[in-house]
Parts: C-alpha cells; structure tokens; sequence
C-alpha cells in the first residue's frame, strides 16, 4: 500500500522522485511517436512521463532518444566463449537489459549444474542493489540432441518434469527433434507436456516446417521459431500465431528476409535474437544495437524494429512490466543517439544508470566456478596411431563443406594406402577426428574432410554442437594427437600444431567459455583463427567454429561423430571406405 502511494505522490508530484532524467526524447512503442520531456522514476518503476518532476538525483539525457531495455529473446551465452562475469559488462554497454538464455551446451556437458552455475554467476553481478542484465533461463529441450552421439548428460521427460516445476527455469528451450514431435515420441511428447502443465513457455526450432507440419508443431504448445529459410516460411509462421524470431548471430542470420516479410499488420509477431554471438563481434559490432542498426538500414520501419527487441520480447514471453517506456512499467531504458545508428550513450536498469559513454559502470568481478565446470574434458589415451586409417579399394566417402554454410555433402575421393595407413599429406584431404571426452570412453570417430584447405600439422577444439567432444583435423597423425593433448592439458579449447611451433587458447570453463576478460578472448581465438588461416583454411569456412559443426548429426548430408561416420540423409552410420 505504501509503495502505491509514493508512486501516485511523485507522478502526481506532490512527492521527489528517486530520478529524473530531463532533456529526453522518449520513444512510444506502442505508437511510434517520439516526444520531449522529462522521465521520473521511483523505487526502480517509471511513474511520469512529461514535465516539472522533481528528483532526489537528475539526470541530463542530452537530447537523446531513450528506448526501452533491450531485450534478447534467444541466446546461448556459451556460444560467445564469455563467463556471465564477462558478458554482462559488455552486453549492459550496449543497453541489453535481458537475455532469454538457453544452456543447452551446458547441460549438454554439465548435466543441470550446468545450468545452477549460469544462473549463480549471473546472479553474482550486481550493480547499485540490481542486476544489470536479467537471465530468463530455459531448460535445453534435448539433450543429448541425437543419439547417435555420446554427451556428457541425458535428460529425459521425467527428469524435465522434475525440473520444470523449479522457479530456476522460465519455460521448455528450443525443441530441436521437431520430427520427434511430428510422429508423437513418448519421450519427446512427454517433455512438452511438462511444460504445458507448469504453464512454462516452449521455444521451437522448426526450419522448412509449413503446413499441416507446421499447424502440427504448434498444436504441442510451440511460440517461438528462429530457424526459418524463406520469407514466405516466416509470414506463415507469424499468420499461424507463431513469434518469428530474427535472428542476427555471428555465423547465422536471417535478416535478408524480414524485410520482404514483415508487413504493417504482422510486425508485432517479430522477435530480435543472437542465437551464436561471438564475443569479437559483441566488441567491435555490438548486440542487439547493431542488430537493430542493420534493421533500420535494411529497410525495416524503426518502429517494427525497436519493438522487436522490446514489446514484442516482453509480450512473448510474458514478462510483465517490461519493453516500454511507459507509467508502472519497470525502469530499464537505453539512450541512443538516433534511430538510424543506435549508438548508445546511457543505459539506465530499474532506474541505476549502469553504463555510460558505451562503457559498463561496473565489472563483472572474479568468476564462479564450481566443480561441475571444471576439469571436464577426460579422454582415454590417444597416440598418433590413433588416427590410422586403412582401406583396400583404393577410395573413400569424405565430407566437403558448402562455403558459408554448415552442410556437408558426401563424396567420392582417390586415397593412398601406406603401411601406416591412408596418407593424406600432400593432397586436398584431411582427416577428421571426434574424440569422447566426457567419459573418456576411448571412442574415436575417424573420417575425412576434402577442400578445407588445411595443411602442415593439426588443429582442434573442445566445442562440437551438440555434445561437445574434441573435433581435430589435421594432415599429420602425431600432430593430431598433440593437438588432443594441449585441448586435454587446458581443460579444453582451441588448439594448432605446425612443425615450427604450438598454440593453445584454454576453455576452462566446460570445455566451452573462458575465465579471461573478453578483450583476451576475442584476442586469443583472432589470434588463432589467424594461425589456421595461415596454414590454408580457405575463406568461407571460419576455422574453427565450422569444425564445431562438423559433429552435429542433424544437419545434412554426412557428419562425424565419436561413434563413427554419420549418413543424416539415411540416418544411419556409414562406412568411410567405399
């Protein structure tokens, strides 16, 4: 009652506010105007938009234009190598207030404390009594993803039940086995019942699915999809009721299509997302400001657009009192210099201004880091032999990658048998290794890879979506092997061998993220990135984030995992030798 009171005395301004900031343009989500005037906030809550409020502290917005929080509707934090210590400083710069965070590749080698330690570290950074970015955790939907595959957990429908009923998770993460629910598997099918039950939101991943496909996939509870190919695929799915998220990531992105999809009528339905966001690109481009800079300069109305980080967000996913500028709505705001650029200049969270001049107020502070992060890669002994090859006939399937793309194509290649093995040095294949690394089960998987580019020694990494296990590549066996042990030795990450020298980037955390600050990483894996390229990685293929791929027995034609070579098409394991 007493709250309700102070908020009704300042908006009536009989009462000071906590702040004020003068000298603003607001932006009005919900009808696209822009108007000049003060904003007063009391106890974390906007109570009066206009002029003559008093302020225990003002605050001059320098005429710029304040937004709403930024609001990311999917993201695997994972996927930029940042600890939440590292991440929130950066991503609060760039007026992020919220992230819906699905830790599938956590989980995925974690087991749920993978999750428990993302949404505790998280928590950890605080600023001025508050959080400067939110973290909505969803509970990955399938894990492993396939299982075809050897993953450091399983989650199945009775454990997602368990977990569901716990406040720890805000809904259902993307349901990637969409032909799981399409032909009605128990386990699948009783996974988003448990969300259904607990009333918890279900994020979909549904690329190419139209239709009674489409219609089908709703009817199990689905609101969200980032995963659509072509523009007419994203009107259905907005005029099916469905939340389109726009995807704008590092490796992936669908921006090309909104502006063909979108209309007046639809926009509302419009979600922005990172999905994969590097950290190099969240120092050098931004988050979800630069997505909304190439929105804005690919044609969409900056209206549709802001509201694709803010209401819409906010709306989806039922975050009440969020996503506006607006009286009894919590006070998260970004200050921006224009609708064009978006260059943030003020960033404001339940009223605490928490960033400055494209500068975080704070730092995020010395990482947590409990056991269940630590120390996870563990792999049998592994030798140069290792990785022998043999074959008859004189020929073998290998996998050839599309440029800019994450699909495999199988083909015919000539190989050379040697005493040793299949002799791959000198020519346009290399081999590819998927080494076990949860359980150190010795498994190996072995294949090749034609027209990458690579020669003169090895390279590797400790992230392969989605179970997570060593992906090396390489032209020379020990090379290989060496490779293996550095990964091993860091507790995982990015590592080449060449003849006049090594490297190693560590992930320490899980084999995944890195306890350095983001400047580090992003130098670090450059710096390799760089490396590789100077040993032939050709353009269109990123060197190591593509090798991460290559694992994923989901996406066509011919993958590779730790149990051996995988045909997607006829989803089945197949042989290399032909």
């Amino acid at each position: 009652m007493q709250h309700i009171k102070e908020r009704i005395d300042c908006a009536m301004k009989r009462a000071a506010c906590d702040l004020v900031i003068k000298n603003a343009r607001i932006f009005n989500v919900f009808t696209g105007e822009t108007e000049e005037g003060e904003i007063a906030v009391k106890a974390g809550v906007i109570v009066g938009i206009g002029t003559g409020y008093r302020g225990e502290r003002e605050y001059d917005g320098g005429g710029m234009i304040f937004l709403p929080g930024l609001i990311d509707a999917h993201i695997h934090i994972e996927s930029t190598m940042l600890t939440p210590e590292a991440f929130v400083p950066l991503a609060a710069a760039h007026g992020t207030s919220a992230v819906i965070a699905d830790p599938h590749e956590l989980v995925n080698v974690c087991g749920i404390e993978g999750a428990e330690y993302l949404h505790r570290a998280f928590s950890n950074v605080t600023y001025g009594g508050v959080s400067p970015v939110d973290c909505y955790l969803q509970l990955p939907s399938c894990v492993p993803a396939t299982p075809f595959e050897t993953s450091g957990a399983r989650l199945d429908a009775n454990a997602v039940r368990e977990e569901l009923a716990r406040p720890l998770f805000f809904g259902l993460g993307e349901m990637m086995n969409y032909p799981g629910v399409l032909h009605g598997d128990a386990d699948v099918i009783g996974k988003l019942e448990a969300a259904e039950a607990c009333g918890k939101v279900c994020d979909g991943h549904a690329p190419a699915l139209t239709g009674d496909a489409l219609n089908a996939y709703l009817c199990a509870g689905m609101r969200t999809d980032h995963e659509s190919l072509t523009a007419a695929e994203l009107r259905e799915k907005a005029a099916r009721g469905m939340y389109v998220q726009i995807r704008c990531g590092s490796s992936a992105n669908n921006l090309a299509l909104v502006k063909e999809a979108l209309t007046t009528a639809n926009a509302r339905r419009f979600l922005l997302c990172s999905d994969d966001k590097h950290a190099e690109d969240l120092l050098e481009k931004g988050h979800l400001d630069d997505a909304l800079r190439r929105l804005v300069a690919a044609g969409v109305p900056a209206h549709a657009a802001v509201c694709a980080a803010t209401l819409n967000v906010a709306e989806c996913y039922g975050l009440r009192r969020r996503g506006a500028i607006a009286p009894f709505y919590i006070a998260d705001m970004v200050g921006v210099d224009s609708l064009t650029n978006f260059r943030v200049g003020a960033v404001f969270k339940q009223g605490v201004l928490v960033a400055e001049g494209g500068n975080a107020c704070f730092s995020g502070g010395e990482a947590y880091l409990p056991a269940a992060v630590r120390g996870t890669v563990r792999i049998g002994e592994v030798r140069a032999a290792s990785f022998a090859m043999h074959g008859k006939s004189g020929r073998a399937r290998a996998m050839q990658i599309e440029p800019y793309s994450l699909v495999t194509h199988a083909v015919t290649v000539p190989v050379k048998e040697t005493p040793a093995g299949i002799a791959v040095k000198g020519t346009d294949v290399c081999k590819l290794a998927v080494i076990e690394r949860h359980f150190a089960s010795g498994n190996i998987g072995l294949g090749l890879v034609k027209g990458y580019g690579f020669h003169g020694g090895a390279m590797g990494i400790s992230v392969s979506h989605d179970s997570h296990n060593l992906v090396v590549l390489g032209d020379d066996d020990a090379a290989m092997a060496r490779v293996a042990a550095l990964i091993k030795e860091a507790g995982g990450g990015l590592a080449l061998v060449r003849e006049d020298g090594e490297a190693c980037f560590p992930l320490d955390v899980a084999g995944l993220m890195s306890t350095r600050p983001a400047k580090e990483v992003a130098a670090g894996v450059s710096r390799l990135t760089a490396a590789a390229r100077a040993m032939g990685v050709k353009e269109g293929y990123d060197p190591f984030m593509t090798l991460a791929f290559l694992a994923l027995p989901v996406i066509p034609h011919l993958k590779l995992t730790d149990r051996g070579l995988f045909d997607v098409d006829a989803f089945c394991f197949t042989e290399v030798e032909v």
